[in-house]
């Protein structure tokens, strides 16, 4: 399985230093929407959408607070499938789309793949059909599912996997893409795990913001960070024993799985700028 890491929108909430703990209290910080397009036998599927084309074109799709707060550079080249087609691929090639959680800033762009099917928890789905509390003032926003996603929930249950409990095959794609649970952040929340080349990759999501959170030795959390992650989170004693399952999972597994976030600029530089495998490069060069 090829795997390309896209970023899908770039936000620029003010205080690098208060965001991101690094950088002057008095420059933006560059946040990104990392979403992963991934080539599989069945198809595409995409993990994660960031914003989509609607959101660039109408802003009010995302609220005035998001607008407000995290001023999104507002630019359709970033858009998910806007990627997919400079990679040569249509969007109907999409044949899956896989969110962590939808929040407005995750599920912006399902409108642009609407033959997709969707694949998320049940809760995860039920809390956005039915909005209320902080997920329903700060996360979701219907309109980015107006034109009427083909739904697909998933119950909580599954096999273990490094440690973690109901980890969930998606139907179609094998055993080489699961749902993992990492609630807290949302109802529903999970990761997205992606065996590619003998290895995994952990989309983590929101489960956490930034690479020092997991980090196994001297975890720590940005002040802007640790402020909105408790305010947003709808069960915070969940979010924060999913953070020390993940830096369980980095400091024992490191060498089988990866692991990042969804907008991390630091883990997205790490990945984007992986290069291609070998045998994948000769692939490429003899098709």
């Amino acid at each position: 399985m090829r795997v390309h890491h896209l970023n899908c929108g770039t936000l620029c909430p003010g205080s690098a230093r208060f965001i991101l703990g690094e950088g002057s209290l008095f420059t933006r910080a560059q946040l990104v929407c990392h979403c992963l397009l991934l080539e599989t036998r069945q198809g595409l599927a995409l993990v994660d959408t960031g914003l989509g084309l609607r959101d660039i074109q109408d802003p009010s799709r995302m609220g005035r607070r998001f607008i407000k707060r995290n001023a999104p550079r507002l630019d359709p080249s970033e858009t998910a499938v806007a990627q997919v087609e400079r990679l040569g691929f249509k969007r109907e090639d999409v044949r899956h789309v896989l969110p962590t959680h939808l929040d407005l800033d995750h599920a912006g762009g399902l409108s642009d793949f609407p033959t997709a099917e969707v694949h998320v928890f049940r809760a995860e789905y039920e809390a956005a059909m039915h909005p209320t509390g902080r997920s329903g003032r700060i996360g979701y926003r219907p309109r980015q599912w107006a034109h009427g996603p083909r739904w697909q929930p998933h119950a909580l249950d599954g096999e273990r996997w490094f440690g973690f409990e109901a980890v969930r095959p998606i139907p179609g794609l094998g055993d080489e893409v699961l749902l993992v649970p990492l609630v807290g952040h949302s109802e529903g929340h999970c990761g997205v795990a992606v065996r590619s080349e003998g290895r995994w990759l952990l989309h983590a999501g929101d489960a956490y913001f930034s690479h020092h959170e997991v980090n196994p030795v001297a975890p720590r959390s940005p002040l802007g960070v640790a402020l909105f992650q408790r305010l947003r989170s709808v069960d915070n004693v969940a979010r924060l024993s999913n953070q020390a399952r993940l830096r369980e999972l980095v400091r024992n597994h490191s060498h089988e799985v990866s692991v990042f976030c969804a907008h991390c600029p630091t883990d997205f530089r790490r990945h984007a700028a992986t290069p291609i495998p070998q045998a994948q490069a000769s692939r490429a060069v003899a098709g």
